[in-house]
């Protein structure tokens, strides 16, 4: 059983889990500390977000951490990984080649896909193992998406009916024991909206159901209240209407004509508002603990993501239960 923290970033499509994965890698690479930032979709989405290179088959340094340290990215393809996992568990090197030549590699990882998430997380699981100057003191994977997340971690049972015993099936059970162990947490990322939330809630159970251990619910793109529960109120009950902004307005001498539009906008404001703080009501059932991060107009920059990642340190990993 690997010492190794492994930490496995899922989330609903659009919520912004790669960003949240890189941040994480950035906060967890503090104070000297190595991590290895891992990508299993094929989107290059991590050498994008750095502004690096498109990611090979192989580890490289991408960025520092907070306070030094250092942060490698590996992206995993399943063609790469079995021909790796050929020539270790089989001595297929020039063979395996050629079996890639004649497309069976591409062939046996297509109908095959139990396969190939063992193949996509043994890779991890191969460097959660190193010891010494290649070890990492922490992994973090830029998994699937929530709704398969369950079934690319629970390797066992994908190739339950494929290998019954066999390299294959150690190598699942050795991932399995890795995927359950102490040092392990699945990190949930959602926005405040019904659908991400609904996702992120039948995700923990789906992971609580395989006996996989559910980390924090990290929910990005929370948007300030902009209006104050008072002026809300006034807003509603009609005591704050165009007239009256519009009063407010000569007062200070801006023109008039802008208050039907501010209190349409302000309106539309409280209802964000609203539905936030009711999918964060929702959220909270999921008796797991939760992170906020902000919504950040300008997008996402170097900058940002180190500030992000400074977020995820002070109220994940100091919280001592990351």
């Amino acid at each position: 059983m690997t010492r190794t923290e492994l930490h496995i970033v899922s989330g609903k499509g659009g919520t912004g889990k790669t960003t949240v994965a890189a941040a994480l890698a950035i906060a967890l690479a503090s104070g000297g500390r190595k991590v290895l930032l891992c990508e299993v979709e094929g989107r290059q989405g991590i050498a994008r977000l750095l502004d690096v290179d498109p990611l090979p088959y192989e580890e490289r340094r991408v960025s520092v951490g907070l306070d030094g340290g250092e942060v490698y990215a590996l992206a995993i393809d399943p063609e790469s990984a079995l021909l790796e996992y050929l020539q270790m568990f089989y001595r297929l090197g020039r063979a395996g080649r050629a079996l890639d030549r004649f497309g069976v590699i591409d062939f046996a990882t297509t109908i095959a896909p139990g396969v190939r998430d063992v193949l996509l997380t043994g890779k991890v699981y191969e460097a959660a193992g190193r010891d010494g100057q290649d070890g990492y003191d922490a992994i973090v994977m830029d998994a699937p998406p929530t709704g398969r997340i369950a079934r690319f971690l629970n390797v066992n049972s994908e190739v339950a009916g494929l290998a019954k015993a066999g390299p294959i099936r150690r190598q699942a059970d050795s991932i399995m024991e890795m995927m359950r162990a102490p040092t392990t947490r699945v990190h949930l990322v959602s926005v405040l909206e019904e659908m991400p939330v609904q996702e992120t809630l039948d995700g923990i159970a789906e992971l609580r159901d395989t006996g996989l251990p559910v980390g924090h619910v990290i929910l990005n793109l929370v948007r300030s209240d902009l209006v104050s529960a008072g002026t809300a109120t006034a807003l509603a009950d009609g005591s704050l209407d165009a007239d009256a902004v519009a009063s407010a307005l000569r007062s200070v001498s801006v023109p008039a004509d802008a208050a039907p539009a501010l209190v349409v906008g302000g309106r539309e404001q409280v209802e964000r508002q609203q539905l936030q703080a009711d999918q964060r009501a929702v959220i909270a059932g999921s008796d797991r603990p939760i992170i906020e991060l902000p919504y950040l107009p300008d997008g996402i920059d170097l900058g940002s993501l180190f500030d992000l990642a400074r977020s995820l340190r002070e109220d994940l990993l100091e919280a001592g239960a990351a």
